[in-house]
C-alpha cells in the first residue's frame, strides 16, 4: 500500500464546497481484498483509535464506520477514515472523506481546514501515517504506535494553525458571509472581494495608521502625546545609564516600574520597585536583554485592565490577573504549574485562549519562595508580577462594568495615538468607578500603555465572565450595515466559446462604465489592459481579479482543468453560464465520459448564489439536463435560457411561465421575458458572426446579452455594446480573417470535433467546401478517440488539408498525433490526400500554395502568438466586420 502522488483543491470543487486533499493510494497486494477476510483486524484498529467508533460513514450516524468494518470494506477507505480520527486527535478538526476507485487504485479524499496553509503538507502526513498504522496491523502488529509519531505532526498543526485573534477574525467573517482568505502561514486575512477588499493582520487592518502603529510602540512617545492631551499617565522618563534610572526614581519615588522603551508582551517589565538597588538591578536587567533605553515610571496603584476600542467604541473590557497557582497543600509550585498547564486551553506563544505557565525564578524569590516549595492549601503564589497573558496571566470580563468617564478616556487615548483598533492598558482601583481629575495623577491612577495590533484572546475566552463578539466588532467595522464584501461575478464555463462570450460579457460592462476584471485562456486583463499573458482559465488568475482593488466586477473563464487541479477560484458567483457540453479532454484528470465531464462542470452552475442567474444553453440536451441535479437547486436561481431555436419548446415553456430566455428569430437577437420580446441586434451586425454566417456567433451574443442584463444593464446599452465590439481586434484568434493575395485565411482554435464542424459549417457556407483548404494541428493530450474524431470532421469539412505539429507535444512523440490524423482522413475519405509538414511556418505557405484566389485557407492553430508573426511575414491583411464580409458572403461561390 503506497501513496503516488497528492494535491490539493483550494477552492470549492466536485467532492465539497471547502478544501479537500486528493492522494492517489496503489494498494498492491491488498486490492480487492477486504476487512472481514482478517479476525484480528477490526478489533486492533478500534483498539487502537478507539474515537473511529464514532464515525459515521454512509449510514448517516455513530457506528456506521464499525458496521463496514464488520460487514467488509476495503482498505482504502479504512485509511481514509484513520487519517480523519488522526487529524482530530490534534486538533485539526475536520469531517469530510471519500474513497473513489481510481484502477489500479483509489483516490483518497479528505477536507483540508480552510485556515491550512496548501503547502504545510500535515494531510499528507497524517494519510502516509494512517497508511502505515492500517499496514502494520494487517501484519500482526497488535499496537502500533501512534502517539509518538502523531506528536511532531501536532507540534507542526500547532504552528501552521492561526492564532486565536486570526481565526476567530476569519469566522467572524464566515459568519457575515463574507469571502475569506488566509495568505500562507501568516496571521493576514484577505477580506472581501475586488474595490470591496480589505486586509487584516492579526488586529490591524489596512487602515490602521502606520504612524499609529509606531507610536504605540515608543511607550516613551506614547506618555508624552497622551500627557500633552490631558490624559492621565505615570510619571517618568527614558534612562540610558544607571545613573539616570536613580534620578528619575528618586524625582518620582516608589513604587516604581522599569521596561524597554520599545518593549511587547510583557518581556522584560520590572514591578514593584521600591530601592535603588532594585532600579539598578531592573535597569541592567534590561540592558542586558539588548535594549539601549529604558523606561522608568511611576507604578500606579490599583488593579490591572485592558480595553478594547474598534473605531471609537468600546467593545470590550477585561480584567487582567497575573500568572498564578493556587496551592493544595501537598504538591510544589513545579508540579502545580505541571498540572495547570494540562489544560487545553493553555498552549505556547498565542496558540490558545491561554498561555502555558513558565517558573520566573527571580519572581519567586521576591516572595520569598521556589519552585520546590509546597504552598498552604488554598494559597495564592503569583508567578509574575504583571499580568499579561502572554506570560500566562488570564482575564475576568468586566465590559459591563465600564464607568462611562473611563470609556471616554480610553476613546479619547485611542484617537490620540490615531488607531482604529487598540487595546488601552489601564491601572484603576475599579474599573465601575468614575475618574477624579483633580486629584495628581501620580497618587491615583490612569493609562499605561496603548497597544496597536491587541490581541483578542482575553475578550474571546475569559477565564471569568462572558465572551465578547470582538471579532464581530472590527468585521461590523470593516463592513458597516449589510456590506457583503463582494463585487458581482460572472463564471462562464462549458466547452466551446467560453473566450468568446467572457470577452463580450466584459466589454459589454465595460462600455456601461464598471471597471471589469476578466480572466481568459489568453490571459487577465484589469480595466482592459493586459495584466498577463497566460493560460488565465484556472483559480489562480481568478484569485488575482478578485484580489485588485480596482475593479468591480469580475468576469471569469472557468475552465475544467483549473476546477479538477486546485477548484475553483471564488465561493459563489453571481451569474453562470454554460455554453455547451461536447467531448473534450476525456481521458484527463480522471474525466473518462461524457457523464464525468458533465459532472466536473456543473460545479459552475452549483456555485451561483442563491437569488444568482444561471444561463443555459437551450439548444444542448447535455445542458438542459444540468437543471434536474439534485446539487445545482435550479428552484433557489433565476434560470434564463439562450438558443438559436426560436419554436424551442422548453424555451415556449419557460417563457409563458413568466420567464426570460434569448433567441434569434427573424432575423434579430431578442430578449423574450413573459409576453414582452425586445430587439437587441440584427443577426447581420453580430461581432464575428460573418453577416449572420456564422451561427455560433450569434450563440454567444445570445449568451454573454443574458449575463449582461442578469447583471442589470439595459436592453438599448446591450446592442449598443454588442455592435461596438470588434472581432478582429476585441477577440483574436477566434474566426478572425485574413486575406493574402486573393485567398482568405481563416484562423480559429477549433481544437474539438464540435469546434471543427461548427467552423467548417461557416465555411461551407460562405465559400463552399470544394474551395477550402484546412491548416490543421490537434493537441498531443487527448486520447486517440478523440483524436480521431478530430480528423474525421476535418475529411468531412475540407477538400485539402496540410497537417502540422503543436510545439508541445503533450507527451506524445514526434509525428505521432499527425499519423492517427492521417489515418483517420484516409479511412473517411481516401481521395482526400493530407500533407504533413512539421511546424505552422513550414504549414501556412504550403496551404496557400493548394489555395486559389477566392478560396479560403482555415489554420486551426495551437499558439496564437507564433502563427500572427507568420501571417505578418506573409504580407496578410486583416479583413474587418462587418460591411466586407457582408460583401464577401454576397460574392462568395455559394
Amino acid at each position: 500500500m503506497r501513496i503516488e502522488a497528492t494535491r490539493r483543491l483550494r477552492g470549492p470543487n466536485v467532492y465539497l464546497d471547502r478544501p479537500v486533499m486528493i492522494a492517489r493510494m496503489y494498494m498492491e497486494d491488498l486490492g480487492g481484498r477486504e476487512t472481514h477476510e482478517l479476525p484480528q483486524f477490526n478489533h486492533t484498529l478500534l483498539t487502537t483509535l478507539p474515537g473511529l467508533a464514532d464515525h459515521h460513514c454512509a449510514t448517516g450516524g455513530p457506528g456506521g464506520f464499525v458496521y463496514r468494518l464488520e460487514h467488509g470494506t476495503y482498505f482504502g477507505h479504512v485509511t481514509e477514515h484513520v487519517a480523519i480520527e488522526l487529524s482530530v486527535l490534534i486538533g485539526r478538526e475536520i469531517n469530510f472523506g471519500r474513497t473513489v476507485a481510481a484502477p489500479p487504485g483509489y483516490d483518497v479524499v479528505i477536507e483540508c481546514p480552510v485556515e491550512e496553509p496548501p503547502d504545510c503538507r500535515i494531510g499528507e502526513d497524517l494519510l502516509q501515517l494512517a497508511a502505515d498504522i492500517v499496514l502494520e496491523i494487517i501484519e500482526g502488529s497488535t499496537a502500533p504506535a501512534v502517539a509518538e509519531r502523531l506528536a511532531p505532526i501536532a507540534e507542526r498543526w500547532e504552528n501552521a494553525r492561526p492564532g486565536p485573534t486570526t481565526s476567530a477574525i476569519a469566522a467572524a467573517a464566515f459568519l457575515r458571509g463574507l469571502p475569506v482568505e488566509r495568505l500562507d502561514d501568516l496571521s493576514l486575512l484577505r477580506i472581501g472581494y475586488g474595490r470591496h477588499r480589505r486586509l487584516v493582520w492579526a488586529a490591524m487592518t489596512d487602515s490602521t495608521s502606520a504612524i499609529g502603529v509606531d507610536i504605540a510602540g515608543d511607550k516613551q512617545l506614547t506618555r508624552r502625546l497622551l500627557a500633552d492631551a490631558a490624559v492621565p499617565v505615570p510619571p517618568g522618563g527614558i534612562a540610558t545609564t544607571a545613573e539616570q534610572a536613580l534620578e528619575i526614581f528618586r524625582t518620582i519615588g516608589e513604587p516604581a516600574v522599569a521596561k524597554p522603551r520599545h518593549g511587547r508582551q510583557g518581556s522584560h517589565v520590572h514591578l514593584g520597585l521600591r530601592t535603588a538597588d532594585m532600579v539598578r538591578a531592573a535597569f541592567q536587567s534590561v540592558v542586558s536583554a539588548g535594549e539601549s533605553e529604558v523606561l522608568i515610571e511611576r507604578q500606579f496603584a490599583g488593579r490591572d485592565y485592558r480595553v478594547l476600542m474598534v473605531h471609537g467604541q468600546l467593545v470590550a473590557a477585561a480584567e487582567r490577573v497575573p500568572a498564578h497557582v493556587v496551592g493544595d497543600g501537598m504538591s510544589s509550585i513545579s508540579q502545580l504549574v505541571a498540572v495547570a498547564n494540562r489544560d487545553p486551553r493553555r498552549g505556547d506563544g498565542h496558540t490558545r485562549s491561554l498561555t502555558k505557565l513558565s517558573i520566573d525564578d527571580a519572581q519567586l524569590r521576591r516572595i520569598g519562595y521556589t519552585a520546590d516549595a509546597v504552598p498552604a492549601d488554598g494559597e495564592l503564589v503569583w508567578l509574575r508580577a504583571n499580568a499579561n497573558l502572554s506570560t500566562g496571566g488570564t482575564s475576568r470580563d468586566v465590559t459591563a462594568s465600564v464607568h462611562p468617564d473611563v470609556r471616554d478616556l480610553c476613546a479619547r487615548a485611542a484617537a490620540q495615538i490615531g488607531l482604529d483598533i487598540a487595546g488601552v492598558d489601564l491601572r484603576l482601583p475599579d474599573i465601575s468607578a468614575p475618574m477624579a481629575p483633580d486629584r495628581p495623577a501620580a497618587d491615583t491612577c490612569g493609562i499605561i500603555e496603548i497597544n496597536a495590533a491587541p490581541g483578542l484572546r482575553m475578550h474571546l475566552e475569559p477565564a471569568e465572565g462572558p465572551p465578547r463578539p470582538v471579532a464581530t466588532a472590527i468585521m461590523d467595522a470593516l463592513y458597516p450595515f449589510d456590506a457583503t464584501g463582494r463585487i458581482p461575478i460572472v463564471s462562464i464555463a462549458g466547452t466551446n466559446g467560453k473566450t468568446t462570450v467572457a470577452r463580450l460579457v466584459a466589454h459589454t460592462l465595460s462600455r456601461s462604465g464598471r471597471h471589469v476584471g476578466l480572466t481568459t485562456t489568453d490571459g487577465i486583463y484589469l480595466n482592459g489592459r493586459l495584466a498577463q499573458a497566460a493560460d488565465a482559465s484556472g483559480p489562480r488568475s481568478a484569485q488575482v481579479v478578485l484580489g485588485d482593488p480596482g475593479i468591480d466586477c469580475a468576469v471569469l473563464e472557468t475552465a475544467r482543468g483549473g476546477l479538477l487541479r486546485q477548484g475553483l477560484g471564488y465561493d459563489w458567483s453571481d451569474i453562470g453560464v454554460i455554453t455547451n457540453l461536447s467531448p473534450d479532454h476525456l481521458g484527463q484528470d480522471g474525466v473518462e465520459t461524457m457523464d464525468d465531464m458533465v459532472h466536473v462542470k456543473s460545479l459552475i452552475a452549483e456555485r451561483v448564489r442563491d437569488g444568482g442567474t444561471l444561463v443555459l444553453n437551450a439548444d444542448d440536451a447535455l445542458v438542459r439536463d444540468l437543471i434536474v441535479r439534485p446539487r445545482i437547486r435550479a428552484a433557489h436561481k433565476n434560470l434564463v435560457w439562450f438558443g438559436l431555436d426560436a419554436r424551442s419548446q422548453l424555451i415556449e415553456r419557460h417563457v409563458s411561465n413568466g420567464g426570460t430566455a434569448y433567441v434569434m428569430s427573424d432575423g434579430y437577437l431578442m430578449e423574450r421575458a413573459g409576453t414582452v420580446t425586445t430587439r437587441l441586434l440584427p443577426v447581420t451586425d453580430v461581432p464575428g458572426g460573418f453577416a449572420g454566417a456564422a451561427r455560433f456567433a450569434a450563440a454567444n451574443a445570445l449568451a454573454a446579452a443574458a449575463a449582461a442584463r442578469a447583471m442589470g444593464l439595459a436592453v438599448s446599452e446591450i446592442g449598443e455594446a454588442l455592435a461596438s465590439f470588434d472581432a478582429a481586434h476585441d477577440n483574436p484568434g477566434r474566426g478572425q480573417l485574413f486575406e493574402v493575395g486573393g485567398v482568405h485565411l481563416l484562423v480559429d482554435y477549433a481544437h474539438n470535433p464540435a469546434a471543427i464542424a461548427a467552423v467548417a459549417g461557416l465555411v461551407e457556407t460562405i465559400w463552399g467546401t470544394e474551395h477550402a483548404v484546412a491548416a490543421v494541428t490537434l493537441p498531443g493530450d487527448r486520447r486517440d478517440d478523440l483524436i480521431a474524431d478530430c480528423a474525421r470532421a476535418v475529411a468531412d469539412g475540407f477538400h485539402r488539408v496540410v497537417l502540422y505539429e503543436d510545439c508541445d507535444l503533450r507527451g506524445r512523440a514526434h509525428g505521432e498525433v499527425a499519423e492517427i490524423v492521417r489515418g483517420e482522413i484516409a479511412a473517411r475519405r481516401p481521395e482526400l490526400a493530407a500533407t504533413t509538414v512539421t511546424t505552422v511556418a513550414e504549414a501556412v505557405p504550403v496551404a496557400l500554395a493548394m489555395a486559389n484566389p477566392g478560396d479560403v485557407v482555415v489554420i486551426l492553430y495551437e499558439a496564437l502568438g507564433p502563427l500572427l508573426e507568420v501571417l505578418d511575414t506573409l504580407g496578410a491583411r486583416a479583413v474587418t466586420q462587418p460591411r466586407e464580409l457582408a460583401r464577401l458572403r454576397a460574392v462568395s461561390h455559394v
